[in-house]
């Protein structure tokens, strides 16, 4: 006869073994924190109770996120081996979860939005949903942050003062434009779980959407020497103090880092973050005047090649499409685009026409074609939110334009890109662009 026991958020879970369960309960708390372990403690929970198919399916959350798509599809198949005779409640969130591992991702956001109408306190179901790679964000859909703060907006009385959801909310308040509010959100947070990698995460949004660059590095600087390298966000939280080095003046700073902790082989994290993390910032440091280096965007190139060999993930393959621009690889970029302009015709990538744009626009860029550059970029210049990422992620797009403007000779255009920003962000990292005094 089993007992049910429950996990943090009270959900009941069907396990003989406290044991397990406490293993399960620090899997999830690692898994929303961002801390390194989540997988090992997912497996450790499966070893004190083989039969707990909540944990199967964790273990294939965990897998997936850091790009293990094989043994992550592989483990979600097991976990649907595993709910016999379980709640309906558990066979919803392992089939609702697995869904997403496979990448079924409409079917996944409407099995999830159905789940949690009646189960919203299932954390786990409602992780997958949140972020700027979750399920909403890479729908392709022009209002998906206004969504996403709808939805999170109406599970906040269910979580209360809980670290991770007040963090997740804060997030969403963000990227809605919300940012006074965001950050009032993501205090609390870090006040409940100062180690809450998630948390600090936001927090560095919250600065660089307040133009704060000084109190954004000042708090990693303090914050990211005891972040595990293992960290789920320890590559990304590098790129943010990259992005606050350059925004102060110091690219050298912004170079080091890369080196030490974003460039392929040395960055230890998601291999989405990996490939965009490293794309961006080596484009950031030339649009704020600093030289190309050939030999790094090789390698981003490469890493590319082999991380996501097949388009399908609208921000991976504009930060790929990037990389084999600068990097002069004219080849891998048509095949990008054929790839793109397939997938834009079968419904199966709703983002692609923004795609295309940009890769078309990165390889006129590359060449110094600056008018063919504008041309691609102003019309997707209000649609690049379908591609997925944040908002300080997307700047890329709003500072390439910038600086072909710049470089075409039309000044009185590059400062009505920058009047579009909010006044707090005025101040832009690109070479040459200097405000007109009032």
């Amino acid at each position: 006869m089993t007992t049910t026991l429950t996990d943090r958020y009270g959900s009941a879970i069907t396990t003989t073994s406290s044991a397990a369960r406490d293993a399960y309960v620090d899997a999830v708390d690692r898994l929303l924190s961002t801390q390194p372990g989540a997988e090992a403690a997912f497996a450790r929970a499966l070893e004190l109770d083989p039969s707990l198919g909540v944990a199967a399916i964790g273990r294939a959350r965990a897998l997936a996120l850091h790009g293990r798509v094989a043994e992550s599809r592989d483990a979600a198949a097991h976990a649907r081996g595993l709910v016999a005779g379980v709640s309906r409640r558990e066979r919803q969130h392992v089939e609702t979860i697995a869904l997403s591992v496979e990448g079924r991702l409409a079917d996944a956001l409407a099995a999830t939005r159905t789940h949690l109408g009646e189960f919203p306190r299932d954390a786990m179901v409602l992780a997958p949903v949140t972020g700027v790679f979750g399920l909403i964000a890479f729908s392709g859909d022009l209002a998906r942050d206004q969504h996403l703060l709808s939805l999170l907006d109406s599970m906040a009385t269910h979580y209360g003062e809980d670290w991770w959801f007040l963090g997740l909310h804060a997030f969403a308040s963000i990227e809605a434009g919300h940012v006074t509010l965001g950050r009032e959100r993501v205090e609390r947070a870090l006040a409940l779980n100062p180690r809450s990698g998630n948390a600090a995460h936001v927090f560095a949004h919250a600065c660089y959407e307040e133009g704060g660059d000084d109190e954004g590095a000042k708090f990693l600087q303090g914050w990211l020497p005891s972040y595990p390298r293992e960290g789920t966000l320890n590559c990304h939280l590098w790129w943010h103090a990259a992005l606050f080095a350059i925004a102060r003046g110091d690219v050298d700073a912004a170079w080091a880092i890369y080196g030490e902790h974003i460039a392929p082989g040395a960055s230890w994290g998601p291999p989405m973050n990996a490939l965009t993390d490293g794309a961006s910032l080596l484009w950031r440091c030339e649009l704020a005047g600093a030289p190309r280096r050939d030999e790094a965007w090789r390698a981003v190139r490469d890493y590319a090649r082999t991380a996501f060999p097949r388009p399908g993930i609208p921000f991976a393959d504009a930060h790929a499409a990037l990389a084999c621009a600068v990097a002069g690889d004219g080849e891998a970029l048509a095949a990008l685009a054929r790839a793109l302009r397939d997938a834009s015709g079968v419904g199966r990538h709703p983002a692609a026409p923004v795609v295309s744009a940009l890769a078309d626009a990165f390889a006129a860029f590359a060449r110094g074609d600056y008018e063919a550059t504008i041309t691609r970029l102003v019309p997707v210049l209000d649609e690049h939110v379908r591609i997925g990422g944040s908002r300080a992620q997307r700047d890329l797009v709003e500072l390439t334009l910038l600086t072909a403007y710049l470089r075409a000779g039309r000044r009185a255009d590059a400062e009505a890109i920058v009047a579009r920003r909010p006044a707090r962000r005025q101040r832009v990292p690109v070479a040459g662009f200097a405000p007109r005094a009032a």
